[in-house]
């Protein structure tokens, strides 16, 4: 059973969740399929990767009712100001077949245009008609977060944020934990192309609970407290994401995860992104 985490504004929100970011469409719908036949509750998608259509579908497919899945998406980056974010968001509840989101997301600040103040208030009219139950942003840093903070009546519910055992972002957390936002990792596993999980800490971890690197991950970031979206179409591996729940690293394991920190950023600086 996965865990739920509460977010600032009393909704619920399953702790680990299964992503399709980077999957295909022709390939979403038995993915995501897949991941709610193995117990997934929790779907991340967002507008930018196209394959908003095929989740609703899957959705639809199961039977399961709409408001057991907790459902994100985010603004597309190219749609930033107050009436594309309404417009964008009205676009994707179509696509998922919804009448709202679980979780709608500024995806990236793009803090050179200088627009995702008027963005963020159109997010809190969604909020408060209901189209999304939560409001958050993607790859935030402090200073973008501060200006929300002074210039906006709503804390972000969630930032997610490239966040693995290499660029675990502890200022950020800290900030997140005194500010009453809630932590989201993407490339929770290190990301594309990363060799994270051919790390000898994590062979080692692996060996000794009987799990794989990758669970051994996944596991650190619950620990952690942090919310948690791998990614996979393979159905085996999405099983085996899932499966991270009995057992529980000990704290001198945790320090040994902690101390593969290199600082190395994967994805873009958001500073500059946009």
């Amino acid at each position: 059973m996965v865990p739920s985490i509460t977010l600032n504004n009393g909704v619920e929100i399953p702790q680990l969740g299964f992503g399709v970011f980077q999957i295909d469409r022709g390939d979403t719908v038995a993915a995501v399929r897949a991941a709610l036949d193995a117990g997934y509750r929790h779907l991340d998608t967002a507008q930018m990767y196209g394959n908003e259509r095929e989740v609703g579908q899957a959705i639809a497919e199961t039977g399961i009712p709409r408001d057991e899945i907790f459902v994100t998406t985010k603004l597309n980056n190219d749609r930033h100001g107050h009436d594309d974010a309404i417009k964008a968001l009205d676009e994707s509840l179509d696509k998922l077949g919804s009448d709202h989101v679980d979780l709608y997301l500024i995806h990236w600040p793009r803090p050179k245009e200088n627009r995702f103040v008027e963005t963020w208030k159109a997010f809190e009219e969604l909020q408060s008609d209901g189209r999304t139950r939560a409001i958050g942003v993607s790859n935030f840093q402090i200073p973008h977060l501060e200006r929300l903070a002074a210039e906006t009546a709503t804390v972000p519910a969630v930032n997610q944020i490239e966040l693995h055992p290499r660029f675990p972002q502890a200022e950020l957390r800290a900030y997140h934990r005194e500010h009453g936002i809630a932590t989201e990792a993407w490339s929770p596993i290190g990301g594309q192309g990363s060799n994270l999980l051919s790390e000898p800490t994590l062979q080692s971890l692996a060996a000794k609970y009987g799990k794989t690197p990758a669970q051994i991950v996944l596991r650190w970031h619950i620990q952690l407290g942090n919310i948690v979206i791998p990614k996979s179409v393979t159905p085996s591996r999405i099983k085996e994401n899932i499966d991270v729940f009995d057992f529980e690293l000990e704290p001198g394991d945790m320090d040994a995860v902690d101390a593969l920190d290199t600082g190395e950023r994967k994805g873009p600086n958001p500073d500059d992104f946009g």
